[in-house]
């Protein structure tokens, strides 16, 4: 199993086979799912085998797990993926479970993906986008050294998006 990073909180990994349903466990809850692409059980599922190809493959770009360190407890994903097909764009993304909003995690694993962005890919920006309604994950996103652009439409929706370039 490949380890992203561990701090005193949290460690940052590859999920395990048999974790799916733990992964899959966060999009029962609506209000975690409110900013996120509305998807099936079955297509959050078919993302979690995906996510498992990808680390046998050795990819540098997929999706992780956060656990707390204490009690293995899940506390949420996050994400690495290039943006819009392009290369140079590396898209940060994450989620967390409710019980774990407002400590500090979500920050702190972003400046650490944002790290692991700029010395493990190609990336010559770090983009992010959330829902306009999303005011905490914006937050979280500008402490972390993004800086808010002009709002793009994606698939139809208008939503902040924030960059950093090299």
């Amino acid at each position: 199993m490949h380890i992203i990073a561990q701090t005193p909180r949290f460690v940052i990994r590859d999920f395990k086979p048999e974790e799916e349903e733990v992964y899959l466990s966060i999009f029962d809850d609506e209000q975690v799912t409110l900013h996120l692409p509305k998807r099936t059980h079955h297509e959050n599922r078919q993302i979690f085998i995906n996510a498992l190809k990808d680390y046998a493959d050795g990819k540098t770009l997929g999706r992780w797990g956060l656990f707390n360190n204490g009690d293995n407890d899940f506390i949420g994903l996050c994400l690495l993926r290039k943006y819009l097909d392009d290369d140079g764009q590396v898209e940060l993304g994450y989620v967390l479970n409710q019980k774990f909003w407002g400590k500090g995690i979500a920050g702190e694993m972003a400046q650490i993906m944002i790290a692991y962005a700029l010395t493990h890919t190609g990336a010559r920006e770090i983009v992010a986008v959330t829902t306009l309604q999303n005011i905490a994950s914006q937050k979280v996103l500008e402490k972390a050294g993004l800086k808010r652009m002009d709002n793009i439409l994606k698939d139809g929706r208008e939503l902040a998006f924030f960059s950093m370039t090299r």
